[in-house]
């Protein structure tokens, strides 16, 4: 498995997930409360972490979104894929854990999306709730929407997020024994996590399609809701 690194920044939301750096100093949980409390400037450890640094729970929920090179983001998944190869045994179990991994992510980002994007208002149609994967999702994880959204010709319950060069695979260089790995399987965990808990269970699947292909199959009774929703 090899993957490349790029010198050249790009964007990609950082998922709210890092720790502040100075977080990585501290020796007790009382400084961390002090640095969490926001604690006035003085003598002592506590003054010295909190000085000139804002209050976090005094940050704004909707704070500017931050963004890291492709480079740095390109080193991490590729450690992210190494470990996750390293204890497994075939395609389909490095797949299972790479979508496992981003379903943690997305149940984690979802919270912050919402409140961000949409001022807490709560999709209750199938449609709603894939337009704001395609649409506020991807621009968050990627900085732009999806490619194309799609729903199968003879299948209610299943559609299609097109993404025909996906960020995520960029420095991604698959061995032919491993032709059939696709590392997109981290983005469908993440999409997973969303829909599920916007209340839309579904599974999602990566493959190799146009591009990249996460297909999405939604429980029966979601597309019952929906229907019995549009016959109101």
């Amino acid at each position: 498995m090899c993957l490349a690194c790029s010198p050249r920044p790009q964007t990609l939301l950082a998922l709210g997930l890092a720790t502040p750096p100075y977080f990585s100093l501290l020796t007790s949980p009382w400084e961390v409360s002090a640095v969490a409390a926001g604690a006035p400037e003085g003598g002592g450890m506590e003054a010295r972490f909190t000085r000139g640094k804002s209050a976090l729970l005094e940050r704004a929920l909707a704070r500017p979104r931050t963004e890291v090179s492709l480079s740095a983001f390109a080193l991490l998944f590729s450690e992210l894929v190494q470990h996750c190869q390293s204890r497994v045994f075939s395609v389909a179990e490095l797949q299972a854990r790479l979508a496992a991994l981003g379903r943690q992510v997305g149940a984690r980002v979802l919270d912050a999306l919402v409140a961000r994007e949409k001022g807490a208002r709560r999709e209750t149609k199938v449609l709603g709730a894939l337009l704001f994967v395609k649409g506020a999702v991807w621009k968050a994880l990627f900085g732009k929407e999806a490619d194309k959204l799609e729903q199968a010709n003879d299948d209610a319950r299943t559609f299609y997020i097109i993404e025909r060069e996906p960020l995520i695979n960029t420095y991604i260089s698959v061995p032919k024994e491993n032709s059939t790995l696709n590392c997109a399987s981290f983005t469908a965990g993440i999409v997973e996590a969303v829909l599920t808990h916007s209340g839309f269970p579904a599974k999602v699947t990566a493959h190799w399609h146009k591009g990249t292909t996460l297909m999405i199959k939604f429980e029966e009774a979601v597309i019952a809701r929906d229907r019995a929703l549009e016959g109101r």
